[in-house]
């Protein structure tokens, strides 16, 4: 490799980083639209904490517990912080395709969107507090360890014999995150939910699900665009160069996955509701998206677009499904997220370049194992904050909204009022 090409690869990967960070702002826009105006400031509070806590805390001792390299395939631990010796800038390292810093930040963005997922499900009545300390310990301890379980070299990535059946598959595939990253935000969400309880008025005395309008769908709308392009860093990316034919198939693959969503969403929840709902044609782009991150190099164009037809109409379901439980995600995170998440780790055993029986099989135990552990950590840590330090804001913060309460100000002051 020549030293123009691993500077290529190199610029390639913080390009991409940049527009994993500028999703950050896509999560803040969406989020904020889908909500109601009295708890605006506290979603781009939580937003901006995310980023910030989680950079901090992946770099203490989040990524050397994700690439902790040789270790027992469970549970390793590299040390804390980035050494500075390390010998990470030359084209030995990662095969040319990133220095060791970009490797970092490249990561540290991932970390953060597991938190920002569950940011999403529980707004509008989780306490700032409990959720900062929820999200410092899930960025910090739990998504490395199922990181490390994968993208680290762990038991999953490696996986080939089940119950003494050898299986003809290299192991556990999620190319993206669509388990690691989202799914393991979706299991997260779920538990907080179920332990929150829905927010006052979702539900009627009869248990019908009434609708809470969110205040501003043009910035929701903006944040679904902003998503769907930081999408490209997150997927292209992940092709670890930039490699020109592999890339350029991710980008297509994730377009038209994402495309297929937005429509495949809005046919079916017209065909069912009689209406065009612009927040279920946005929620079936994001499902397209997430649905295709698990085998975005491994699809053709045609298969993508299967893909994403599938997890629009998955989000519908879904999102119908977790009214019927009588659960409240004010965004639908947990139908884009998680169930999608599922669909599309699930569908690199069906459909596309490993498509078998075998890697079917590896990819429902290690999602099961997955879920088991997010679902068990989510809830041993959202229940011990629940009893100890509150989980849940008062009614009368609820009522009036986390702005005056939480933050003693108001997102949209009007400047006009008292000029004489």
């Amino acid at each position: 490799m020549t030293a123009d090409l691993f500077t290529t690869n190199n610029v390639w990967m913080m390009l991409c980083t940049a527009l994993v960070f500028f999703m950050h702002l896509g999560f803040s826009l969406l989020e904020t639209g889908l909500t109601r105006q009295k708890n605006t400031i506290n979603i781009l509070f939580k937003n901006m904490f995310i980023i910030c806590a989680g950079l901090l805390i992946y770099f203490t001792g989040g990524f050397s517990l994700m690439y902790p390299g040789e270790f027992n395939g469970y549970l390793g631990f590299n040390g804390f912080g980035l050494p500075l010796g390390v010998d990470g800038v030359s084209i030995d390292y990662a095969d040319g395709g990133y220095t060791y810093w970009t490797d970092f930040i490249f990561q540290g963005m991932f970390a953060a969107t597991a938190a920002t997922i569950v940011s999403g499900a529980v707004a509008e009545r989780i306490r700032l507090d409990a959720f900062m300390l929820f999200s410092v310990i899930y960025v910090g301890l739990i998504y490395p360890i199922v990181g490390s379980w994968h993208w680290g070299g762990g038991f999953l990535s490696t996986m080939n014999s089940f119950l003494g059946a050898e299986l003809e598959t290299d192991g556990f595939y999620d190319f993206a995150g669509s388990t690691i990253v989202h799914s393991v935000g979706g299991w997260a969400a779920l538990i907080a939910v179920v332990l929150l309880g829905s927010r006052k008025g979702k539900f009627s005395n009869e248990g019908r699900s009434l609708a809470i309008p969110g205040h501003n769908i043009p910035i929701a709308v903006a944040g679904v665009f902003i998503l769907w392009l930081g999408w490209f860093g997150f997927n292209g990316g992940s092709v670890l160069s930039a490699d020109p034919a592999l890339t350029s198939l991710v980008l297509v693959t994730t377009s038209l996955s994402a495309a297929a969503g937005g429509i495949s969403a809005f046919v079916s929840s017209t065909l069912w509701f009689k209406n065009y709902d612009v927040t279920m044609f946005m929620n079936g782009v994001l499902g397209g998206l997430v649905g295709i991150t698990a085998g975005a190099d491994l699809m053709s164009p045609l298969e993508s677009i299967l893909i994403g037809l599938i997890s629009g109409v998955i989000v519908v379901v879904a999102v119908n499904l977790i009214d019927r439980w009588k659960l409240d995600d004010p965004v639908g995170a947990i139908a884009v997220h998680l169930f999608c998440g599922i669909w599309g780790t699930i569908a690199v055993g069906i459909i596309g370049a490993k498509a078998s029986l075998d890697q079917f099989l590896v990819q429902f135990i290690s999602i099961s194992i997955i879920a088991f552990f997010c679902c068990v950590s989510a809830f041993l840590i959202l229940f011990t904050i629940k009893k100890t330090l509150g989980l849940r804001v008062s009614n009368r913060e609820e009522m009036e909204g986390l702005d005056l309460h939480e933050h003693g100000m108001d997102a949209y002051a009007d400047f006009g009022l008292n000029e004489h």
